[in-house]
């Protein structure tokens, strides 16, 4: 399997925003803010928005997909989240507006998306090389890409030379979603995280955001340069891929989901989706089952490729003889 092919199927998914597991919710806030800016100033001003996040709009159909897992004392409820939406993007469903209410604990990947202070210097410390620009690492043809895709973002290549090959592509990735209407203020997130807060609810995680910058940050360099390239190729298509599985995880089409996302990177390269997806969704398990060892109702929202195909969360618990139903 070349690198070509495996980034290009990974410049898609991570485009897409919705496995959280290279591109969180942390980093898109982040680069959807102002990217450029770290590279401009010592301390970038990137503040998040003081205002509410919106409440989804009505669904159509049944909504996306809600499963529990149950014990004698325990009620946890699952729940499949896409990190930024069109605020037109109904989702938030009778059952899982139920679920959600009936919850003491709310659990996310993450429990600070919002929160720039945490990772702008995340992104400084493994986000540039000043050292090495990146006009220096691509050809005059990759350097013409670069200048136009920089240009359909309003900037320039030159803003982009410091950045390293991950922080670029993502950058890049990012822009038409925010172009297209997508916003992390829309995306279940950081409704769900306004509600519970405003309901007084524990907010917890299962990870950390230095732990989501490191996944793409500590890719190695042919890999990382490789997804820069792809996305050079392809970043005018992210909307369009982005919308295609919206329009599945809405819709409750599990099939479809794992076709779009999970299979297709499971194909294009084994050992991105294991560390990506597997060895995650296996921690993810183990902490649920500690979960279950207690007591209460909780409900955990985690990226929509977590809780597809046969590595999925799901498929985890059940193979260690945790019964987990789907909420019709």
């Amino acid at each position: 399997m070349t690198f070509a092919r495996l980034l290009k199927t990974s410049a898609s998914t991570l485009a897409r925003g919705a496995l959280g597991a290279a591109a969180g919710l942390a980093l898109f806030c982040a680069v959807a803010g102002s990217p450029l800016d770290a590279q401009a100033q010592a301390q970038p001003q990137v503040q998040p928005s003081a205002t509410p996040a919106p409440a989804p709009a009505p669904i159509e159909g049944r909504g996306p997909a809600l499963w529990v897992v149950r014990d004698a004392d325990s009620t946890l409820y699952l729940f499949g989240s896409v990190h930024v939406l069109r605020p037109t993007t109904g989702w938030a469903s009778p059952r899982v507006q139920a679920a959600f209410d009936s919850a003491s604990d709310i659990w996310f990947e993450i429990s600070n998306p919002d929160d720039q202070a945490a990772i702008m210097p995340l992104i400084q410390q493994h986000g540039l090389s000043l050292d090495t620009p990146l006009s220096s690492r691509l050809t005059p043809e990759e350097n013409a890409e670069l200048e136009a895709a920089a240009g359909a973002m309003g900037s320039s290549a030159a803003q982009l030379q410091p950045f390293k090959p991950w922080l670029a592509a993502l950058t890049l990735s990012v822009a038409p979603l925010v172009k297209a209407g997508y916003d992390p203020k829309s995306g279940v997130e950081l409704v769900l995280k306004a509600r519970a807060e405003a309901a007084g609810k524990p907010i917890h995680a299962f990870e950390t955001i230095d732990k989501q910058v490191g996944i793409l940050a500590n890719l190695p360099d042919e890999v990382q340069m490789a997804f820069l390239r792809e996305t050079l190729k392809d970043y005018q298509k992210a909307a369009t891929q982005l919308d295609e599985m919206v329009s599945a995880w809405a819709s409750g089409d599990i099939g479809a989901i794992d076709r779009i996302m999970v299979a297709e990177l499971k194909d294009a390269s084994p050992a991105l989706y294991q560390a990506l997806l597997v060895d995650r969704n296996t921690d993810w398990a183990d902490q649920i089952q500690t979960l279950l060892q207690g007591s209460g109702t909780a409900f955990i929202a985690v990226g929509a490729g977590h809780l597809t195909g046969d590595d999925s969360v799901q498929a985890i618990l059940k193979q260690r003889g945790v019964t987990v139903e789907t909420v019709e």
